[in-house]
């Protein structure tokens, strides 16, 4: 599907409330579906990623159903049971990636299959934390489909060299069902929704700074609020901070520190935002955000601790980079390479289509602002959901009109992403 893109004439303005968090989503059904006892789950997401999470906690016997357009509600009795069919994770690396934690302790056998592009997506990460806690594992080199074959666990000491949650959240649902502690620890604190939701549910867990150690534990069904994803915010804000005349709020944003490093990005950058009634909600920090166009946005230096925190953003952050005066660098973001595409040597090589100065680094970009975006080109989407919504924001402030091909995914992650879009304009 090609999108074609045309300059904004007037600003963003209104009100518009943000999806769900995906990352709390998945968690949700997943965690709730461990813990014995009923569960209503409120804001769950639209996205399709969740709902491959969804179908395979389904298929492995668990009652859910839909009580409303996005409550879900879900009965368990705190196990699992075997499917005879293999397990379909669909574009989901998150859903591959937790799964197989709660799946290598289990006394059955499972399989997990994905699409082409989910494929292609490393696995080593987690297999081989898994494997020392005695998992068995078979990949394709390394890559799904995986073969688990259930077992008794033993906790471990494990230490990342890689900050990622979904590397964190595998081991830490092992630790679950293993015999003894499982600690595990990490170069940078990511994002952490697993921590906080397992503890939410009564699991013996506890942090001290970027270190997770968990007990075996039996976990308490109870109700769950998913906040609004800031992933998902993160396009809105970039579009209100970059066309003029705008003006508007987003509510119900999840600002969670470790998921929150775009609006610190965006302070740096001395772009126009404020946060608006902050609280908890099933243990989650949310808010409302506003936004406003920022004519005097200045580049900065993104890395470190940087990364974890806004790793998903990295994409669209790159466009607001484009409208700030100076140089933004962005450094340790590697792991940008192993998404759904290598986000850094495509990024680079549609945004130079449109008249963006971005140079490849081994580890991420630099760019060059502030720059007039010429449009005129029809960029790739690499099936890649976050560049192509990337591709939209900047199409917005073009000179020209853009096309974006492959646009259709986009319904993976944020299928009302367009709506929420028009009822702005």
């Amino acid at each position: 599907m090609l999108k074609r893109v045309q300059k904004l004439k007037n600003g963003l303005r209104g009100v518009i409330t943000i999806p769900s968090d995906k990352s709390i989503s998945h968690r949700a059904v997943m965690f709730s579906s461990l813990a014995k006892g009923n569960c209503v789950i409120n804001n769950f997401s639209s996205g399709a990623d969740c709902h491959s999470t969804l179908n395979i906690f389904k298929q492995l016997g668990v009652n859910i159903e839909f009580i409303g357009k996005k409550t879900l509600k879900v009965e368990s009795e705190g196990k699992l049971n075997h499917s005879f069919t293999p397990l379909d994770a669909g574009n989901s690396g998150t859903t591959t990636r937790l799964i197989s934690g709660i799946l290598a302790g289990q006394n059955f056998d499972s399989t997990i299959i994905g699409d082409e592009s989910l494929s292609k997506r490393p696995m080593k990460r987690i297999i081989e934390p898994l494997t020392l806690m005695g998992a068995n594992i078979e990949s394709v080199d390394g890559h799904a489909p995986l073969t688990i074959h259930g077992c008794k666990l033993n906790g471990i000491n494990y230490s990342s060299k890689l900050s990622s949650a979904q590397v964190k959240s595998c081991i830490l649902l092992a630790g679950l069902n293993a015999e003894g502690e499982t600690t595990y620890t990490e170069p940078y604190i990511s994002r952490n929704h697993t921590e906080l939701l397992l503890d939410y549910l009564g699991a013996d867990i506890k942090v001290n700074d970027s270190s997770v150690t968990v007990r075996p534990s039996k976990l308490t069904g109870k109700d769950i609020e998913v906040v609004g994803d800031i992933s998902s915010a993160a396009f809105f804000i970039v579009a209100g901070l970059i066309t003029t005349k705008s003006d508007f709020i987003i509510k119900n944003v999840g600002l969670n520190p470790t998921r929150a490093g775009i609006i610190d990005i965006v302070k740096r950058m001395n772009g126009q935002i404020e946060i608006l009634d902050k609280h908890v909600q099933s243990g989650e920090l949310v808010g409302n955000i506003k936004v406003q166009y920022s004519e005097n946005l200045k580049g900065c230096t993104i890395e470190g601790e940087d990364i974890p925190r806004l790793i998903d953003e990295l994409p669209v952050i790159a466009v607001l980079a484009s409208q700030a005066e100076g140089q933004t660098t962005v450094k340790n973001a590697e792991d940008l390479r192993n998404k759904e595409s290598d986000r850094i040597k495509c990024l680079v090589s549609e945004l130079t289509k449109i008249g963006i100065s971005i140079t490849e680094k081994s580890d991420g970009f630099i760019i060059n602002g502030k720059t007039k975006i010429t449009g005129n080109a029809e960029l790739e989407s690499y099936h890649d959901h976050r560049l192509a919504m990337s591709f939209y924001i900047a199409g917005l402030i073009a000179e020209k009109e853009i096309g974006i091909n492959g646009f259709e995914w986009t319904k993976i992650s944020f299928p009302e992403f367009e709506e929420l879009i028009y009822k702005l304009i």
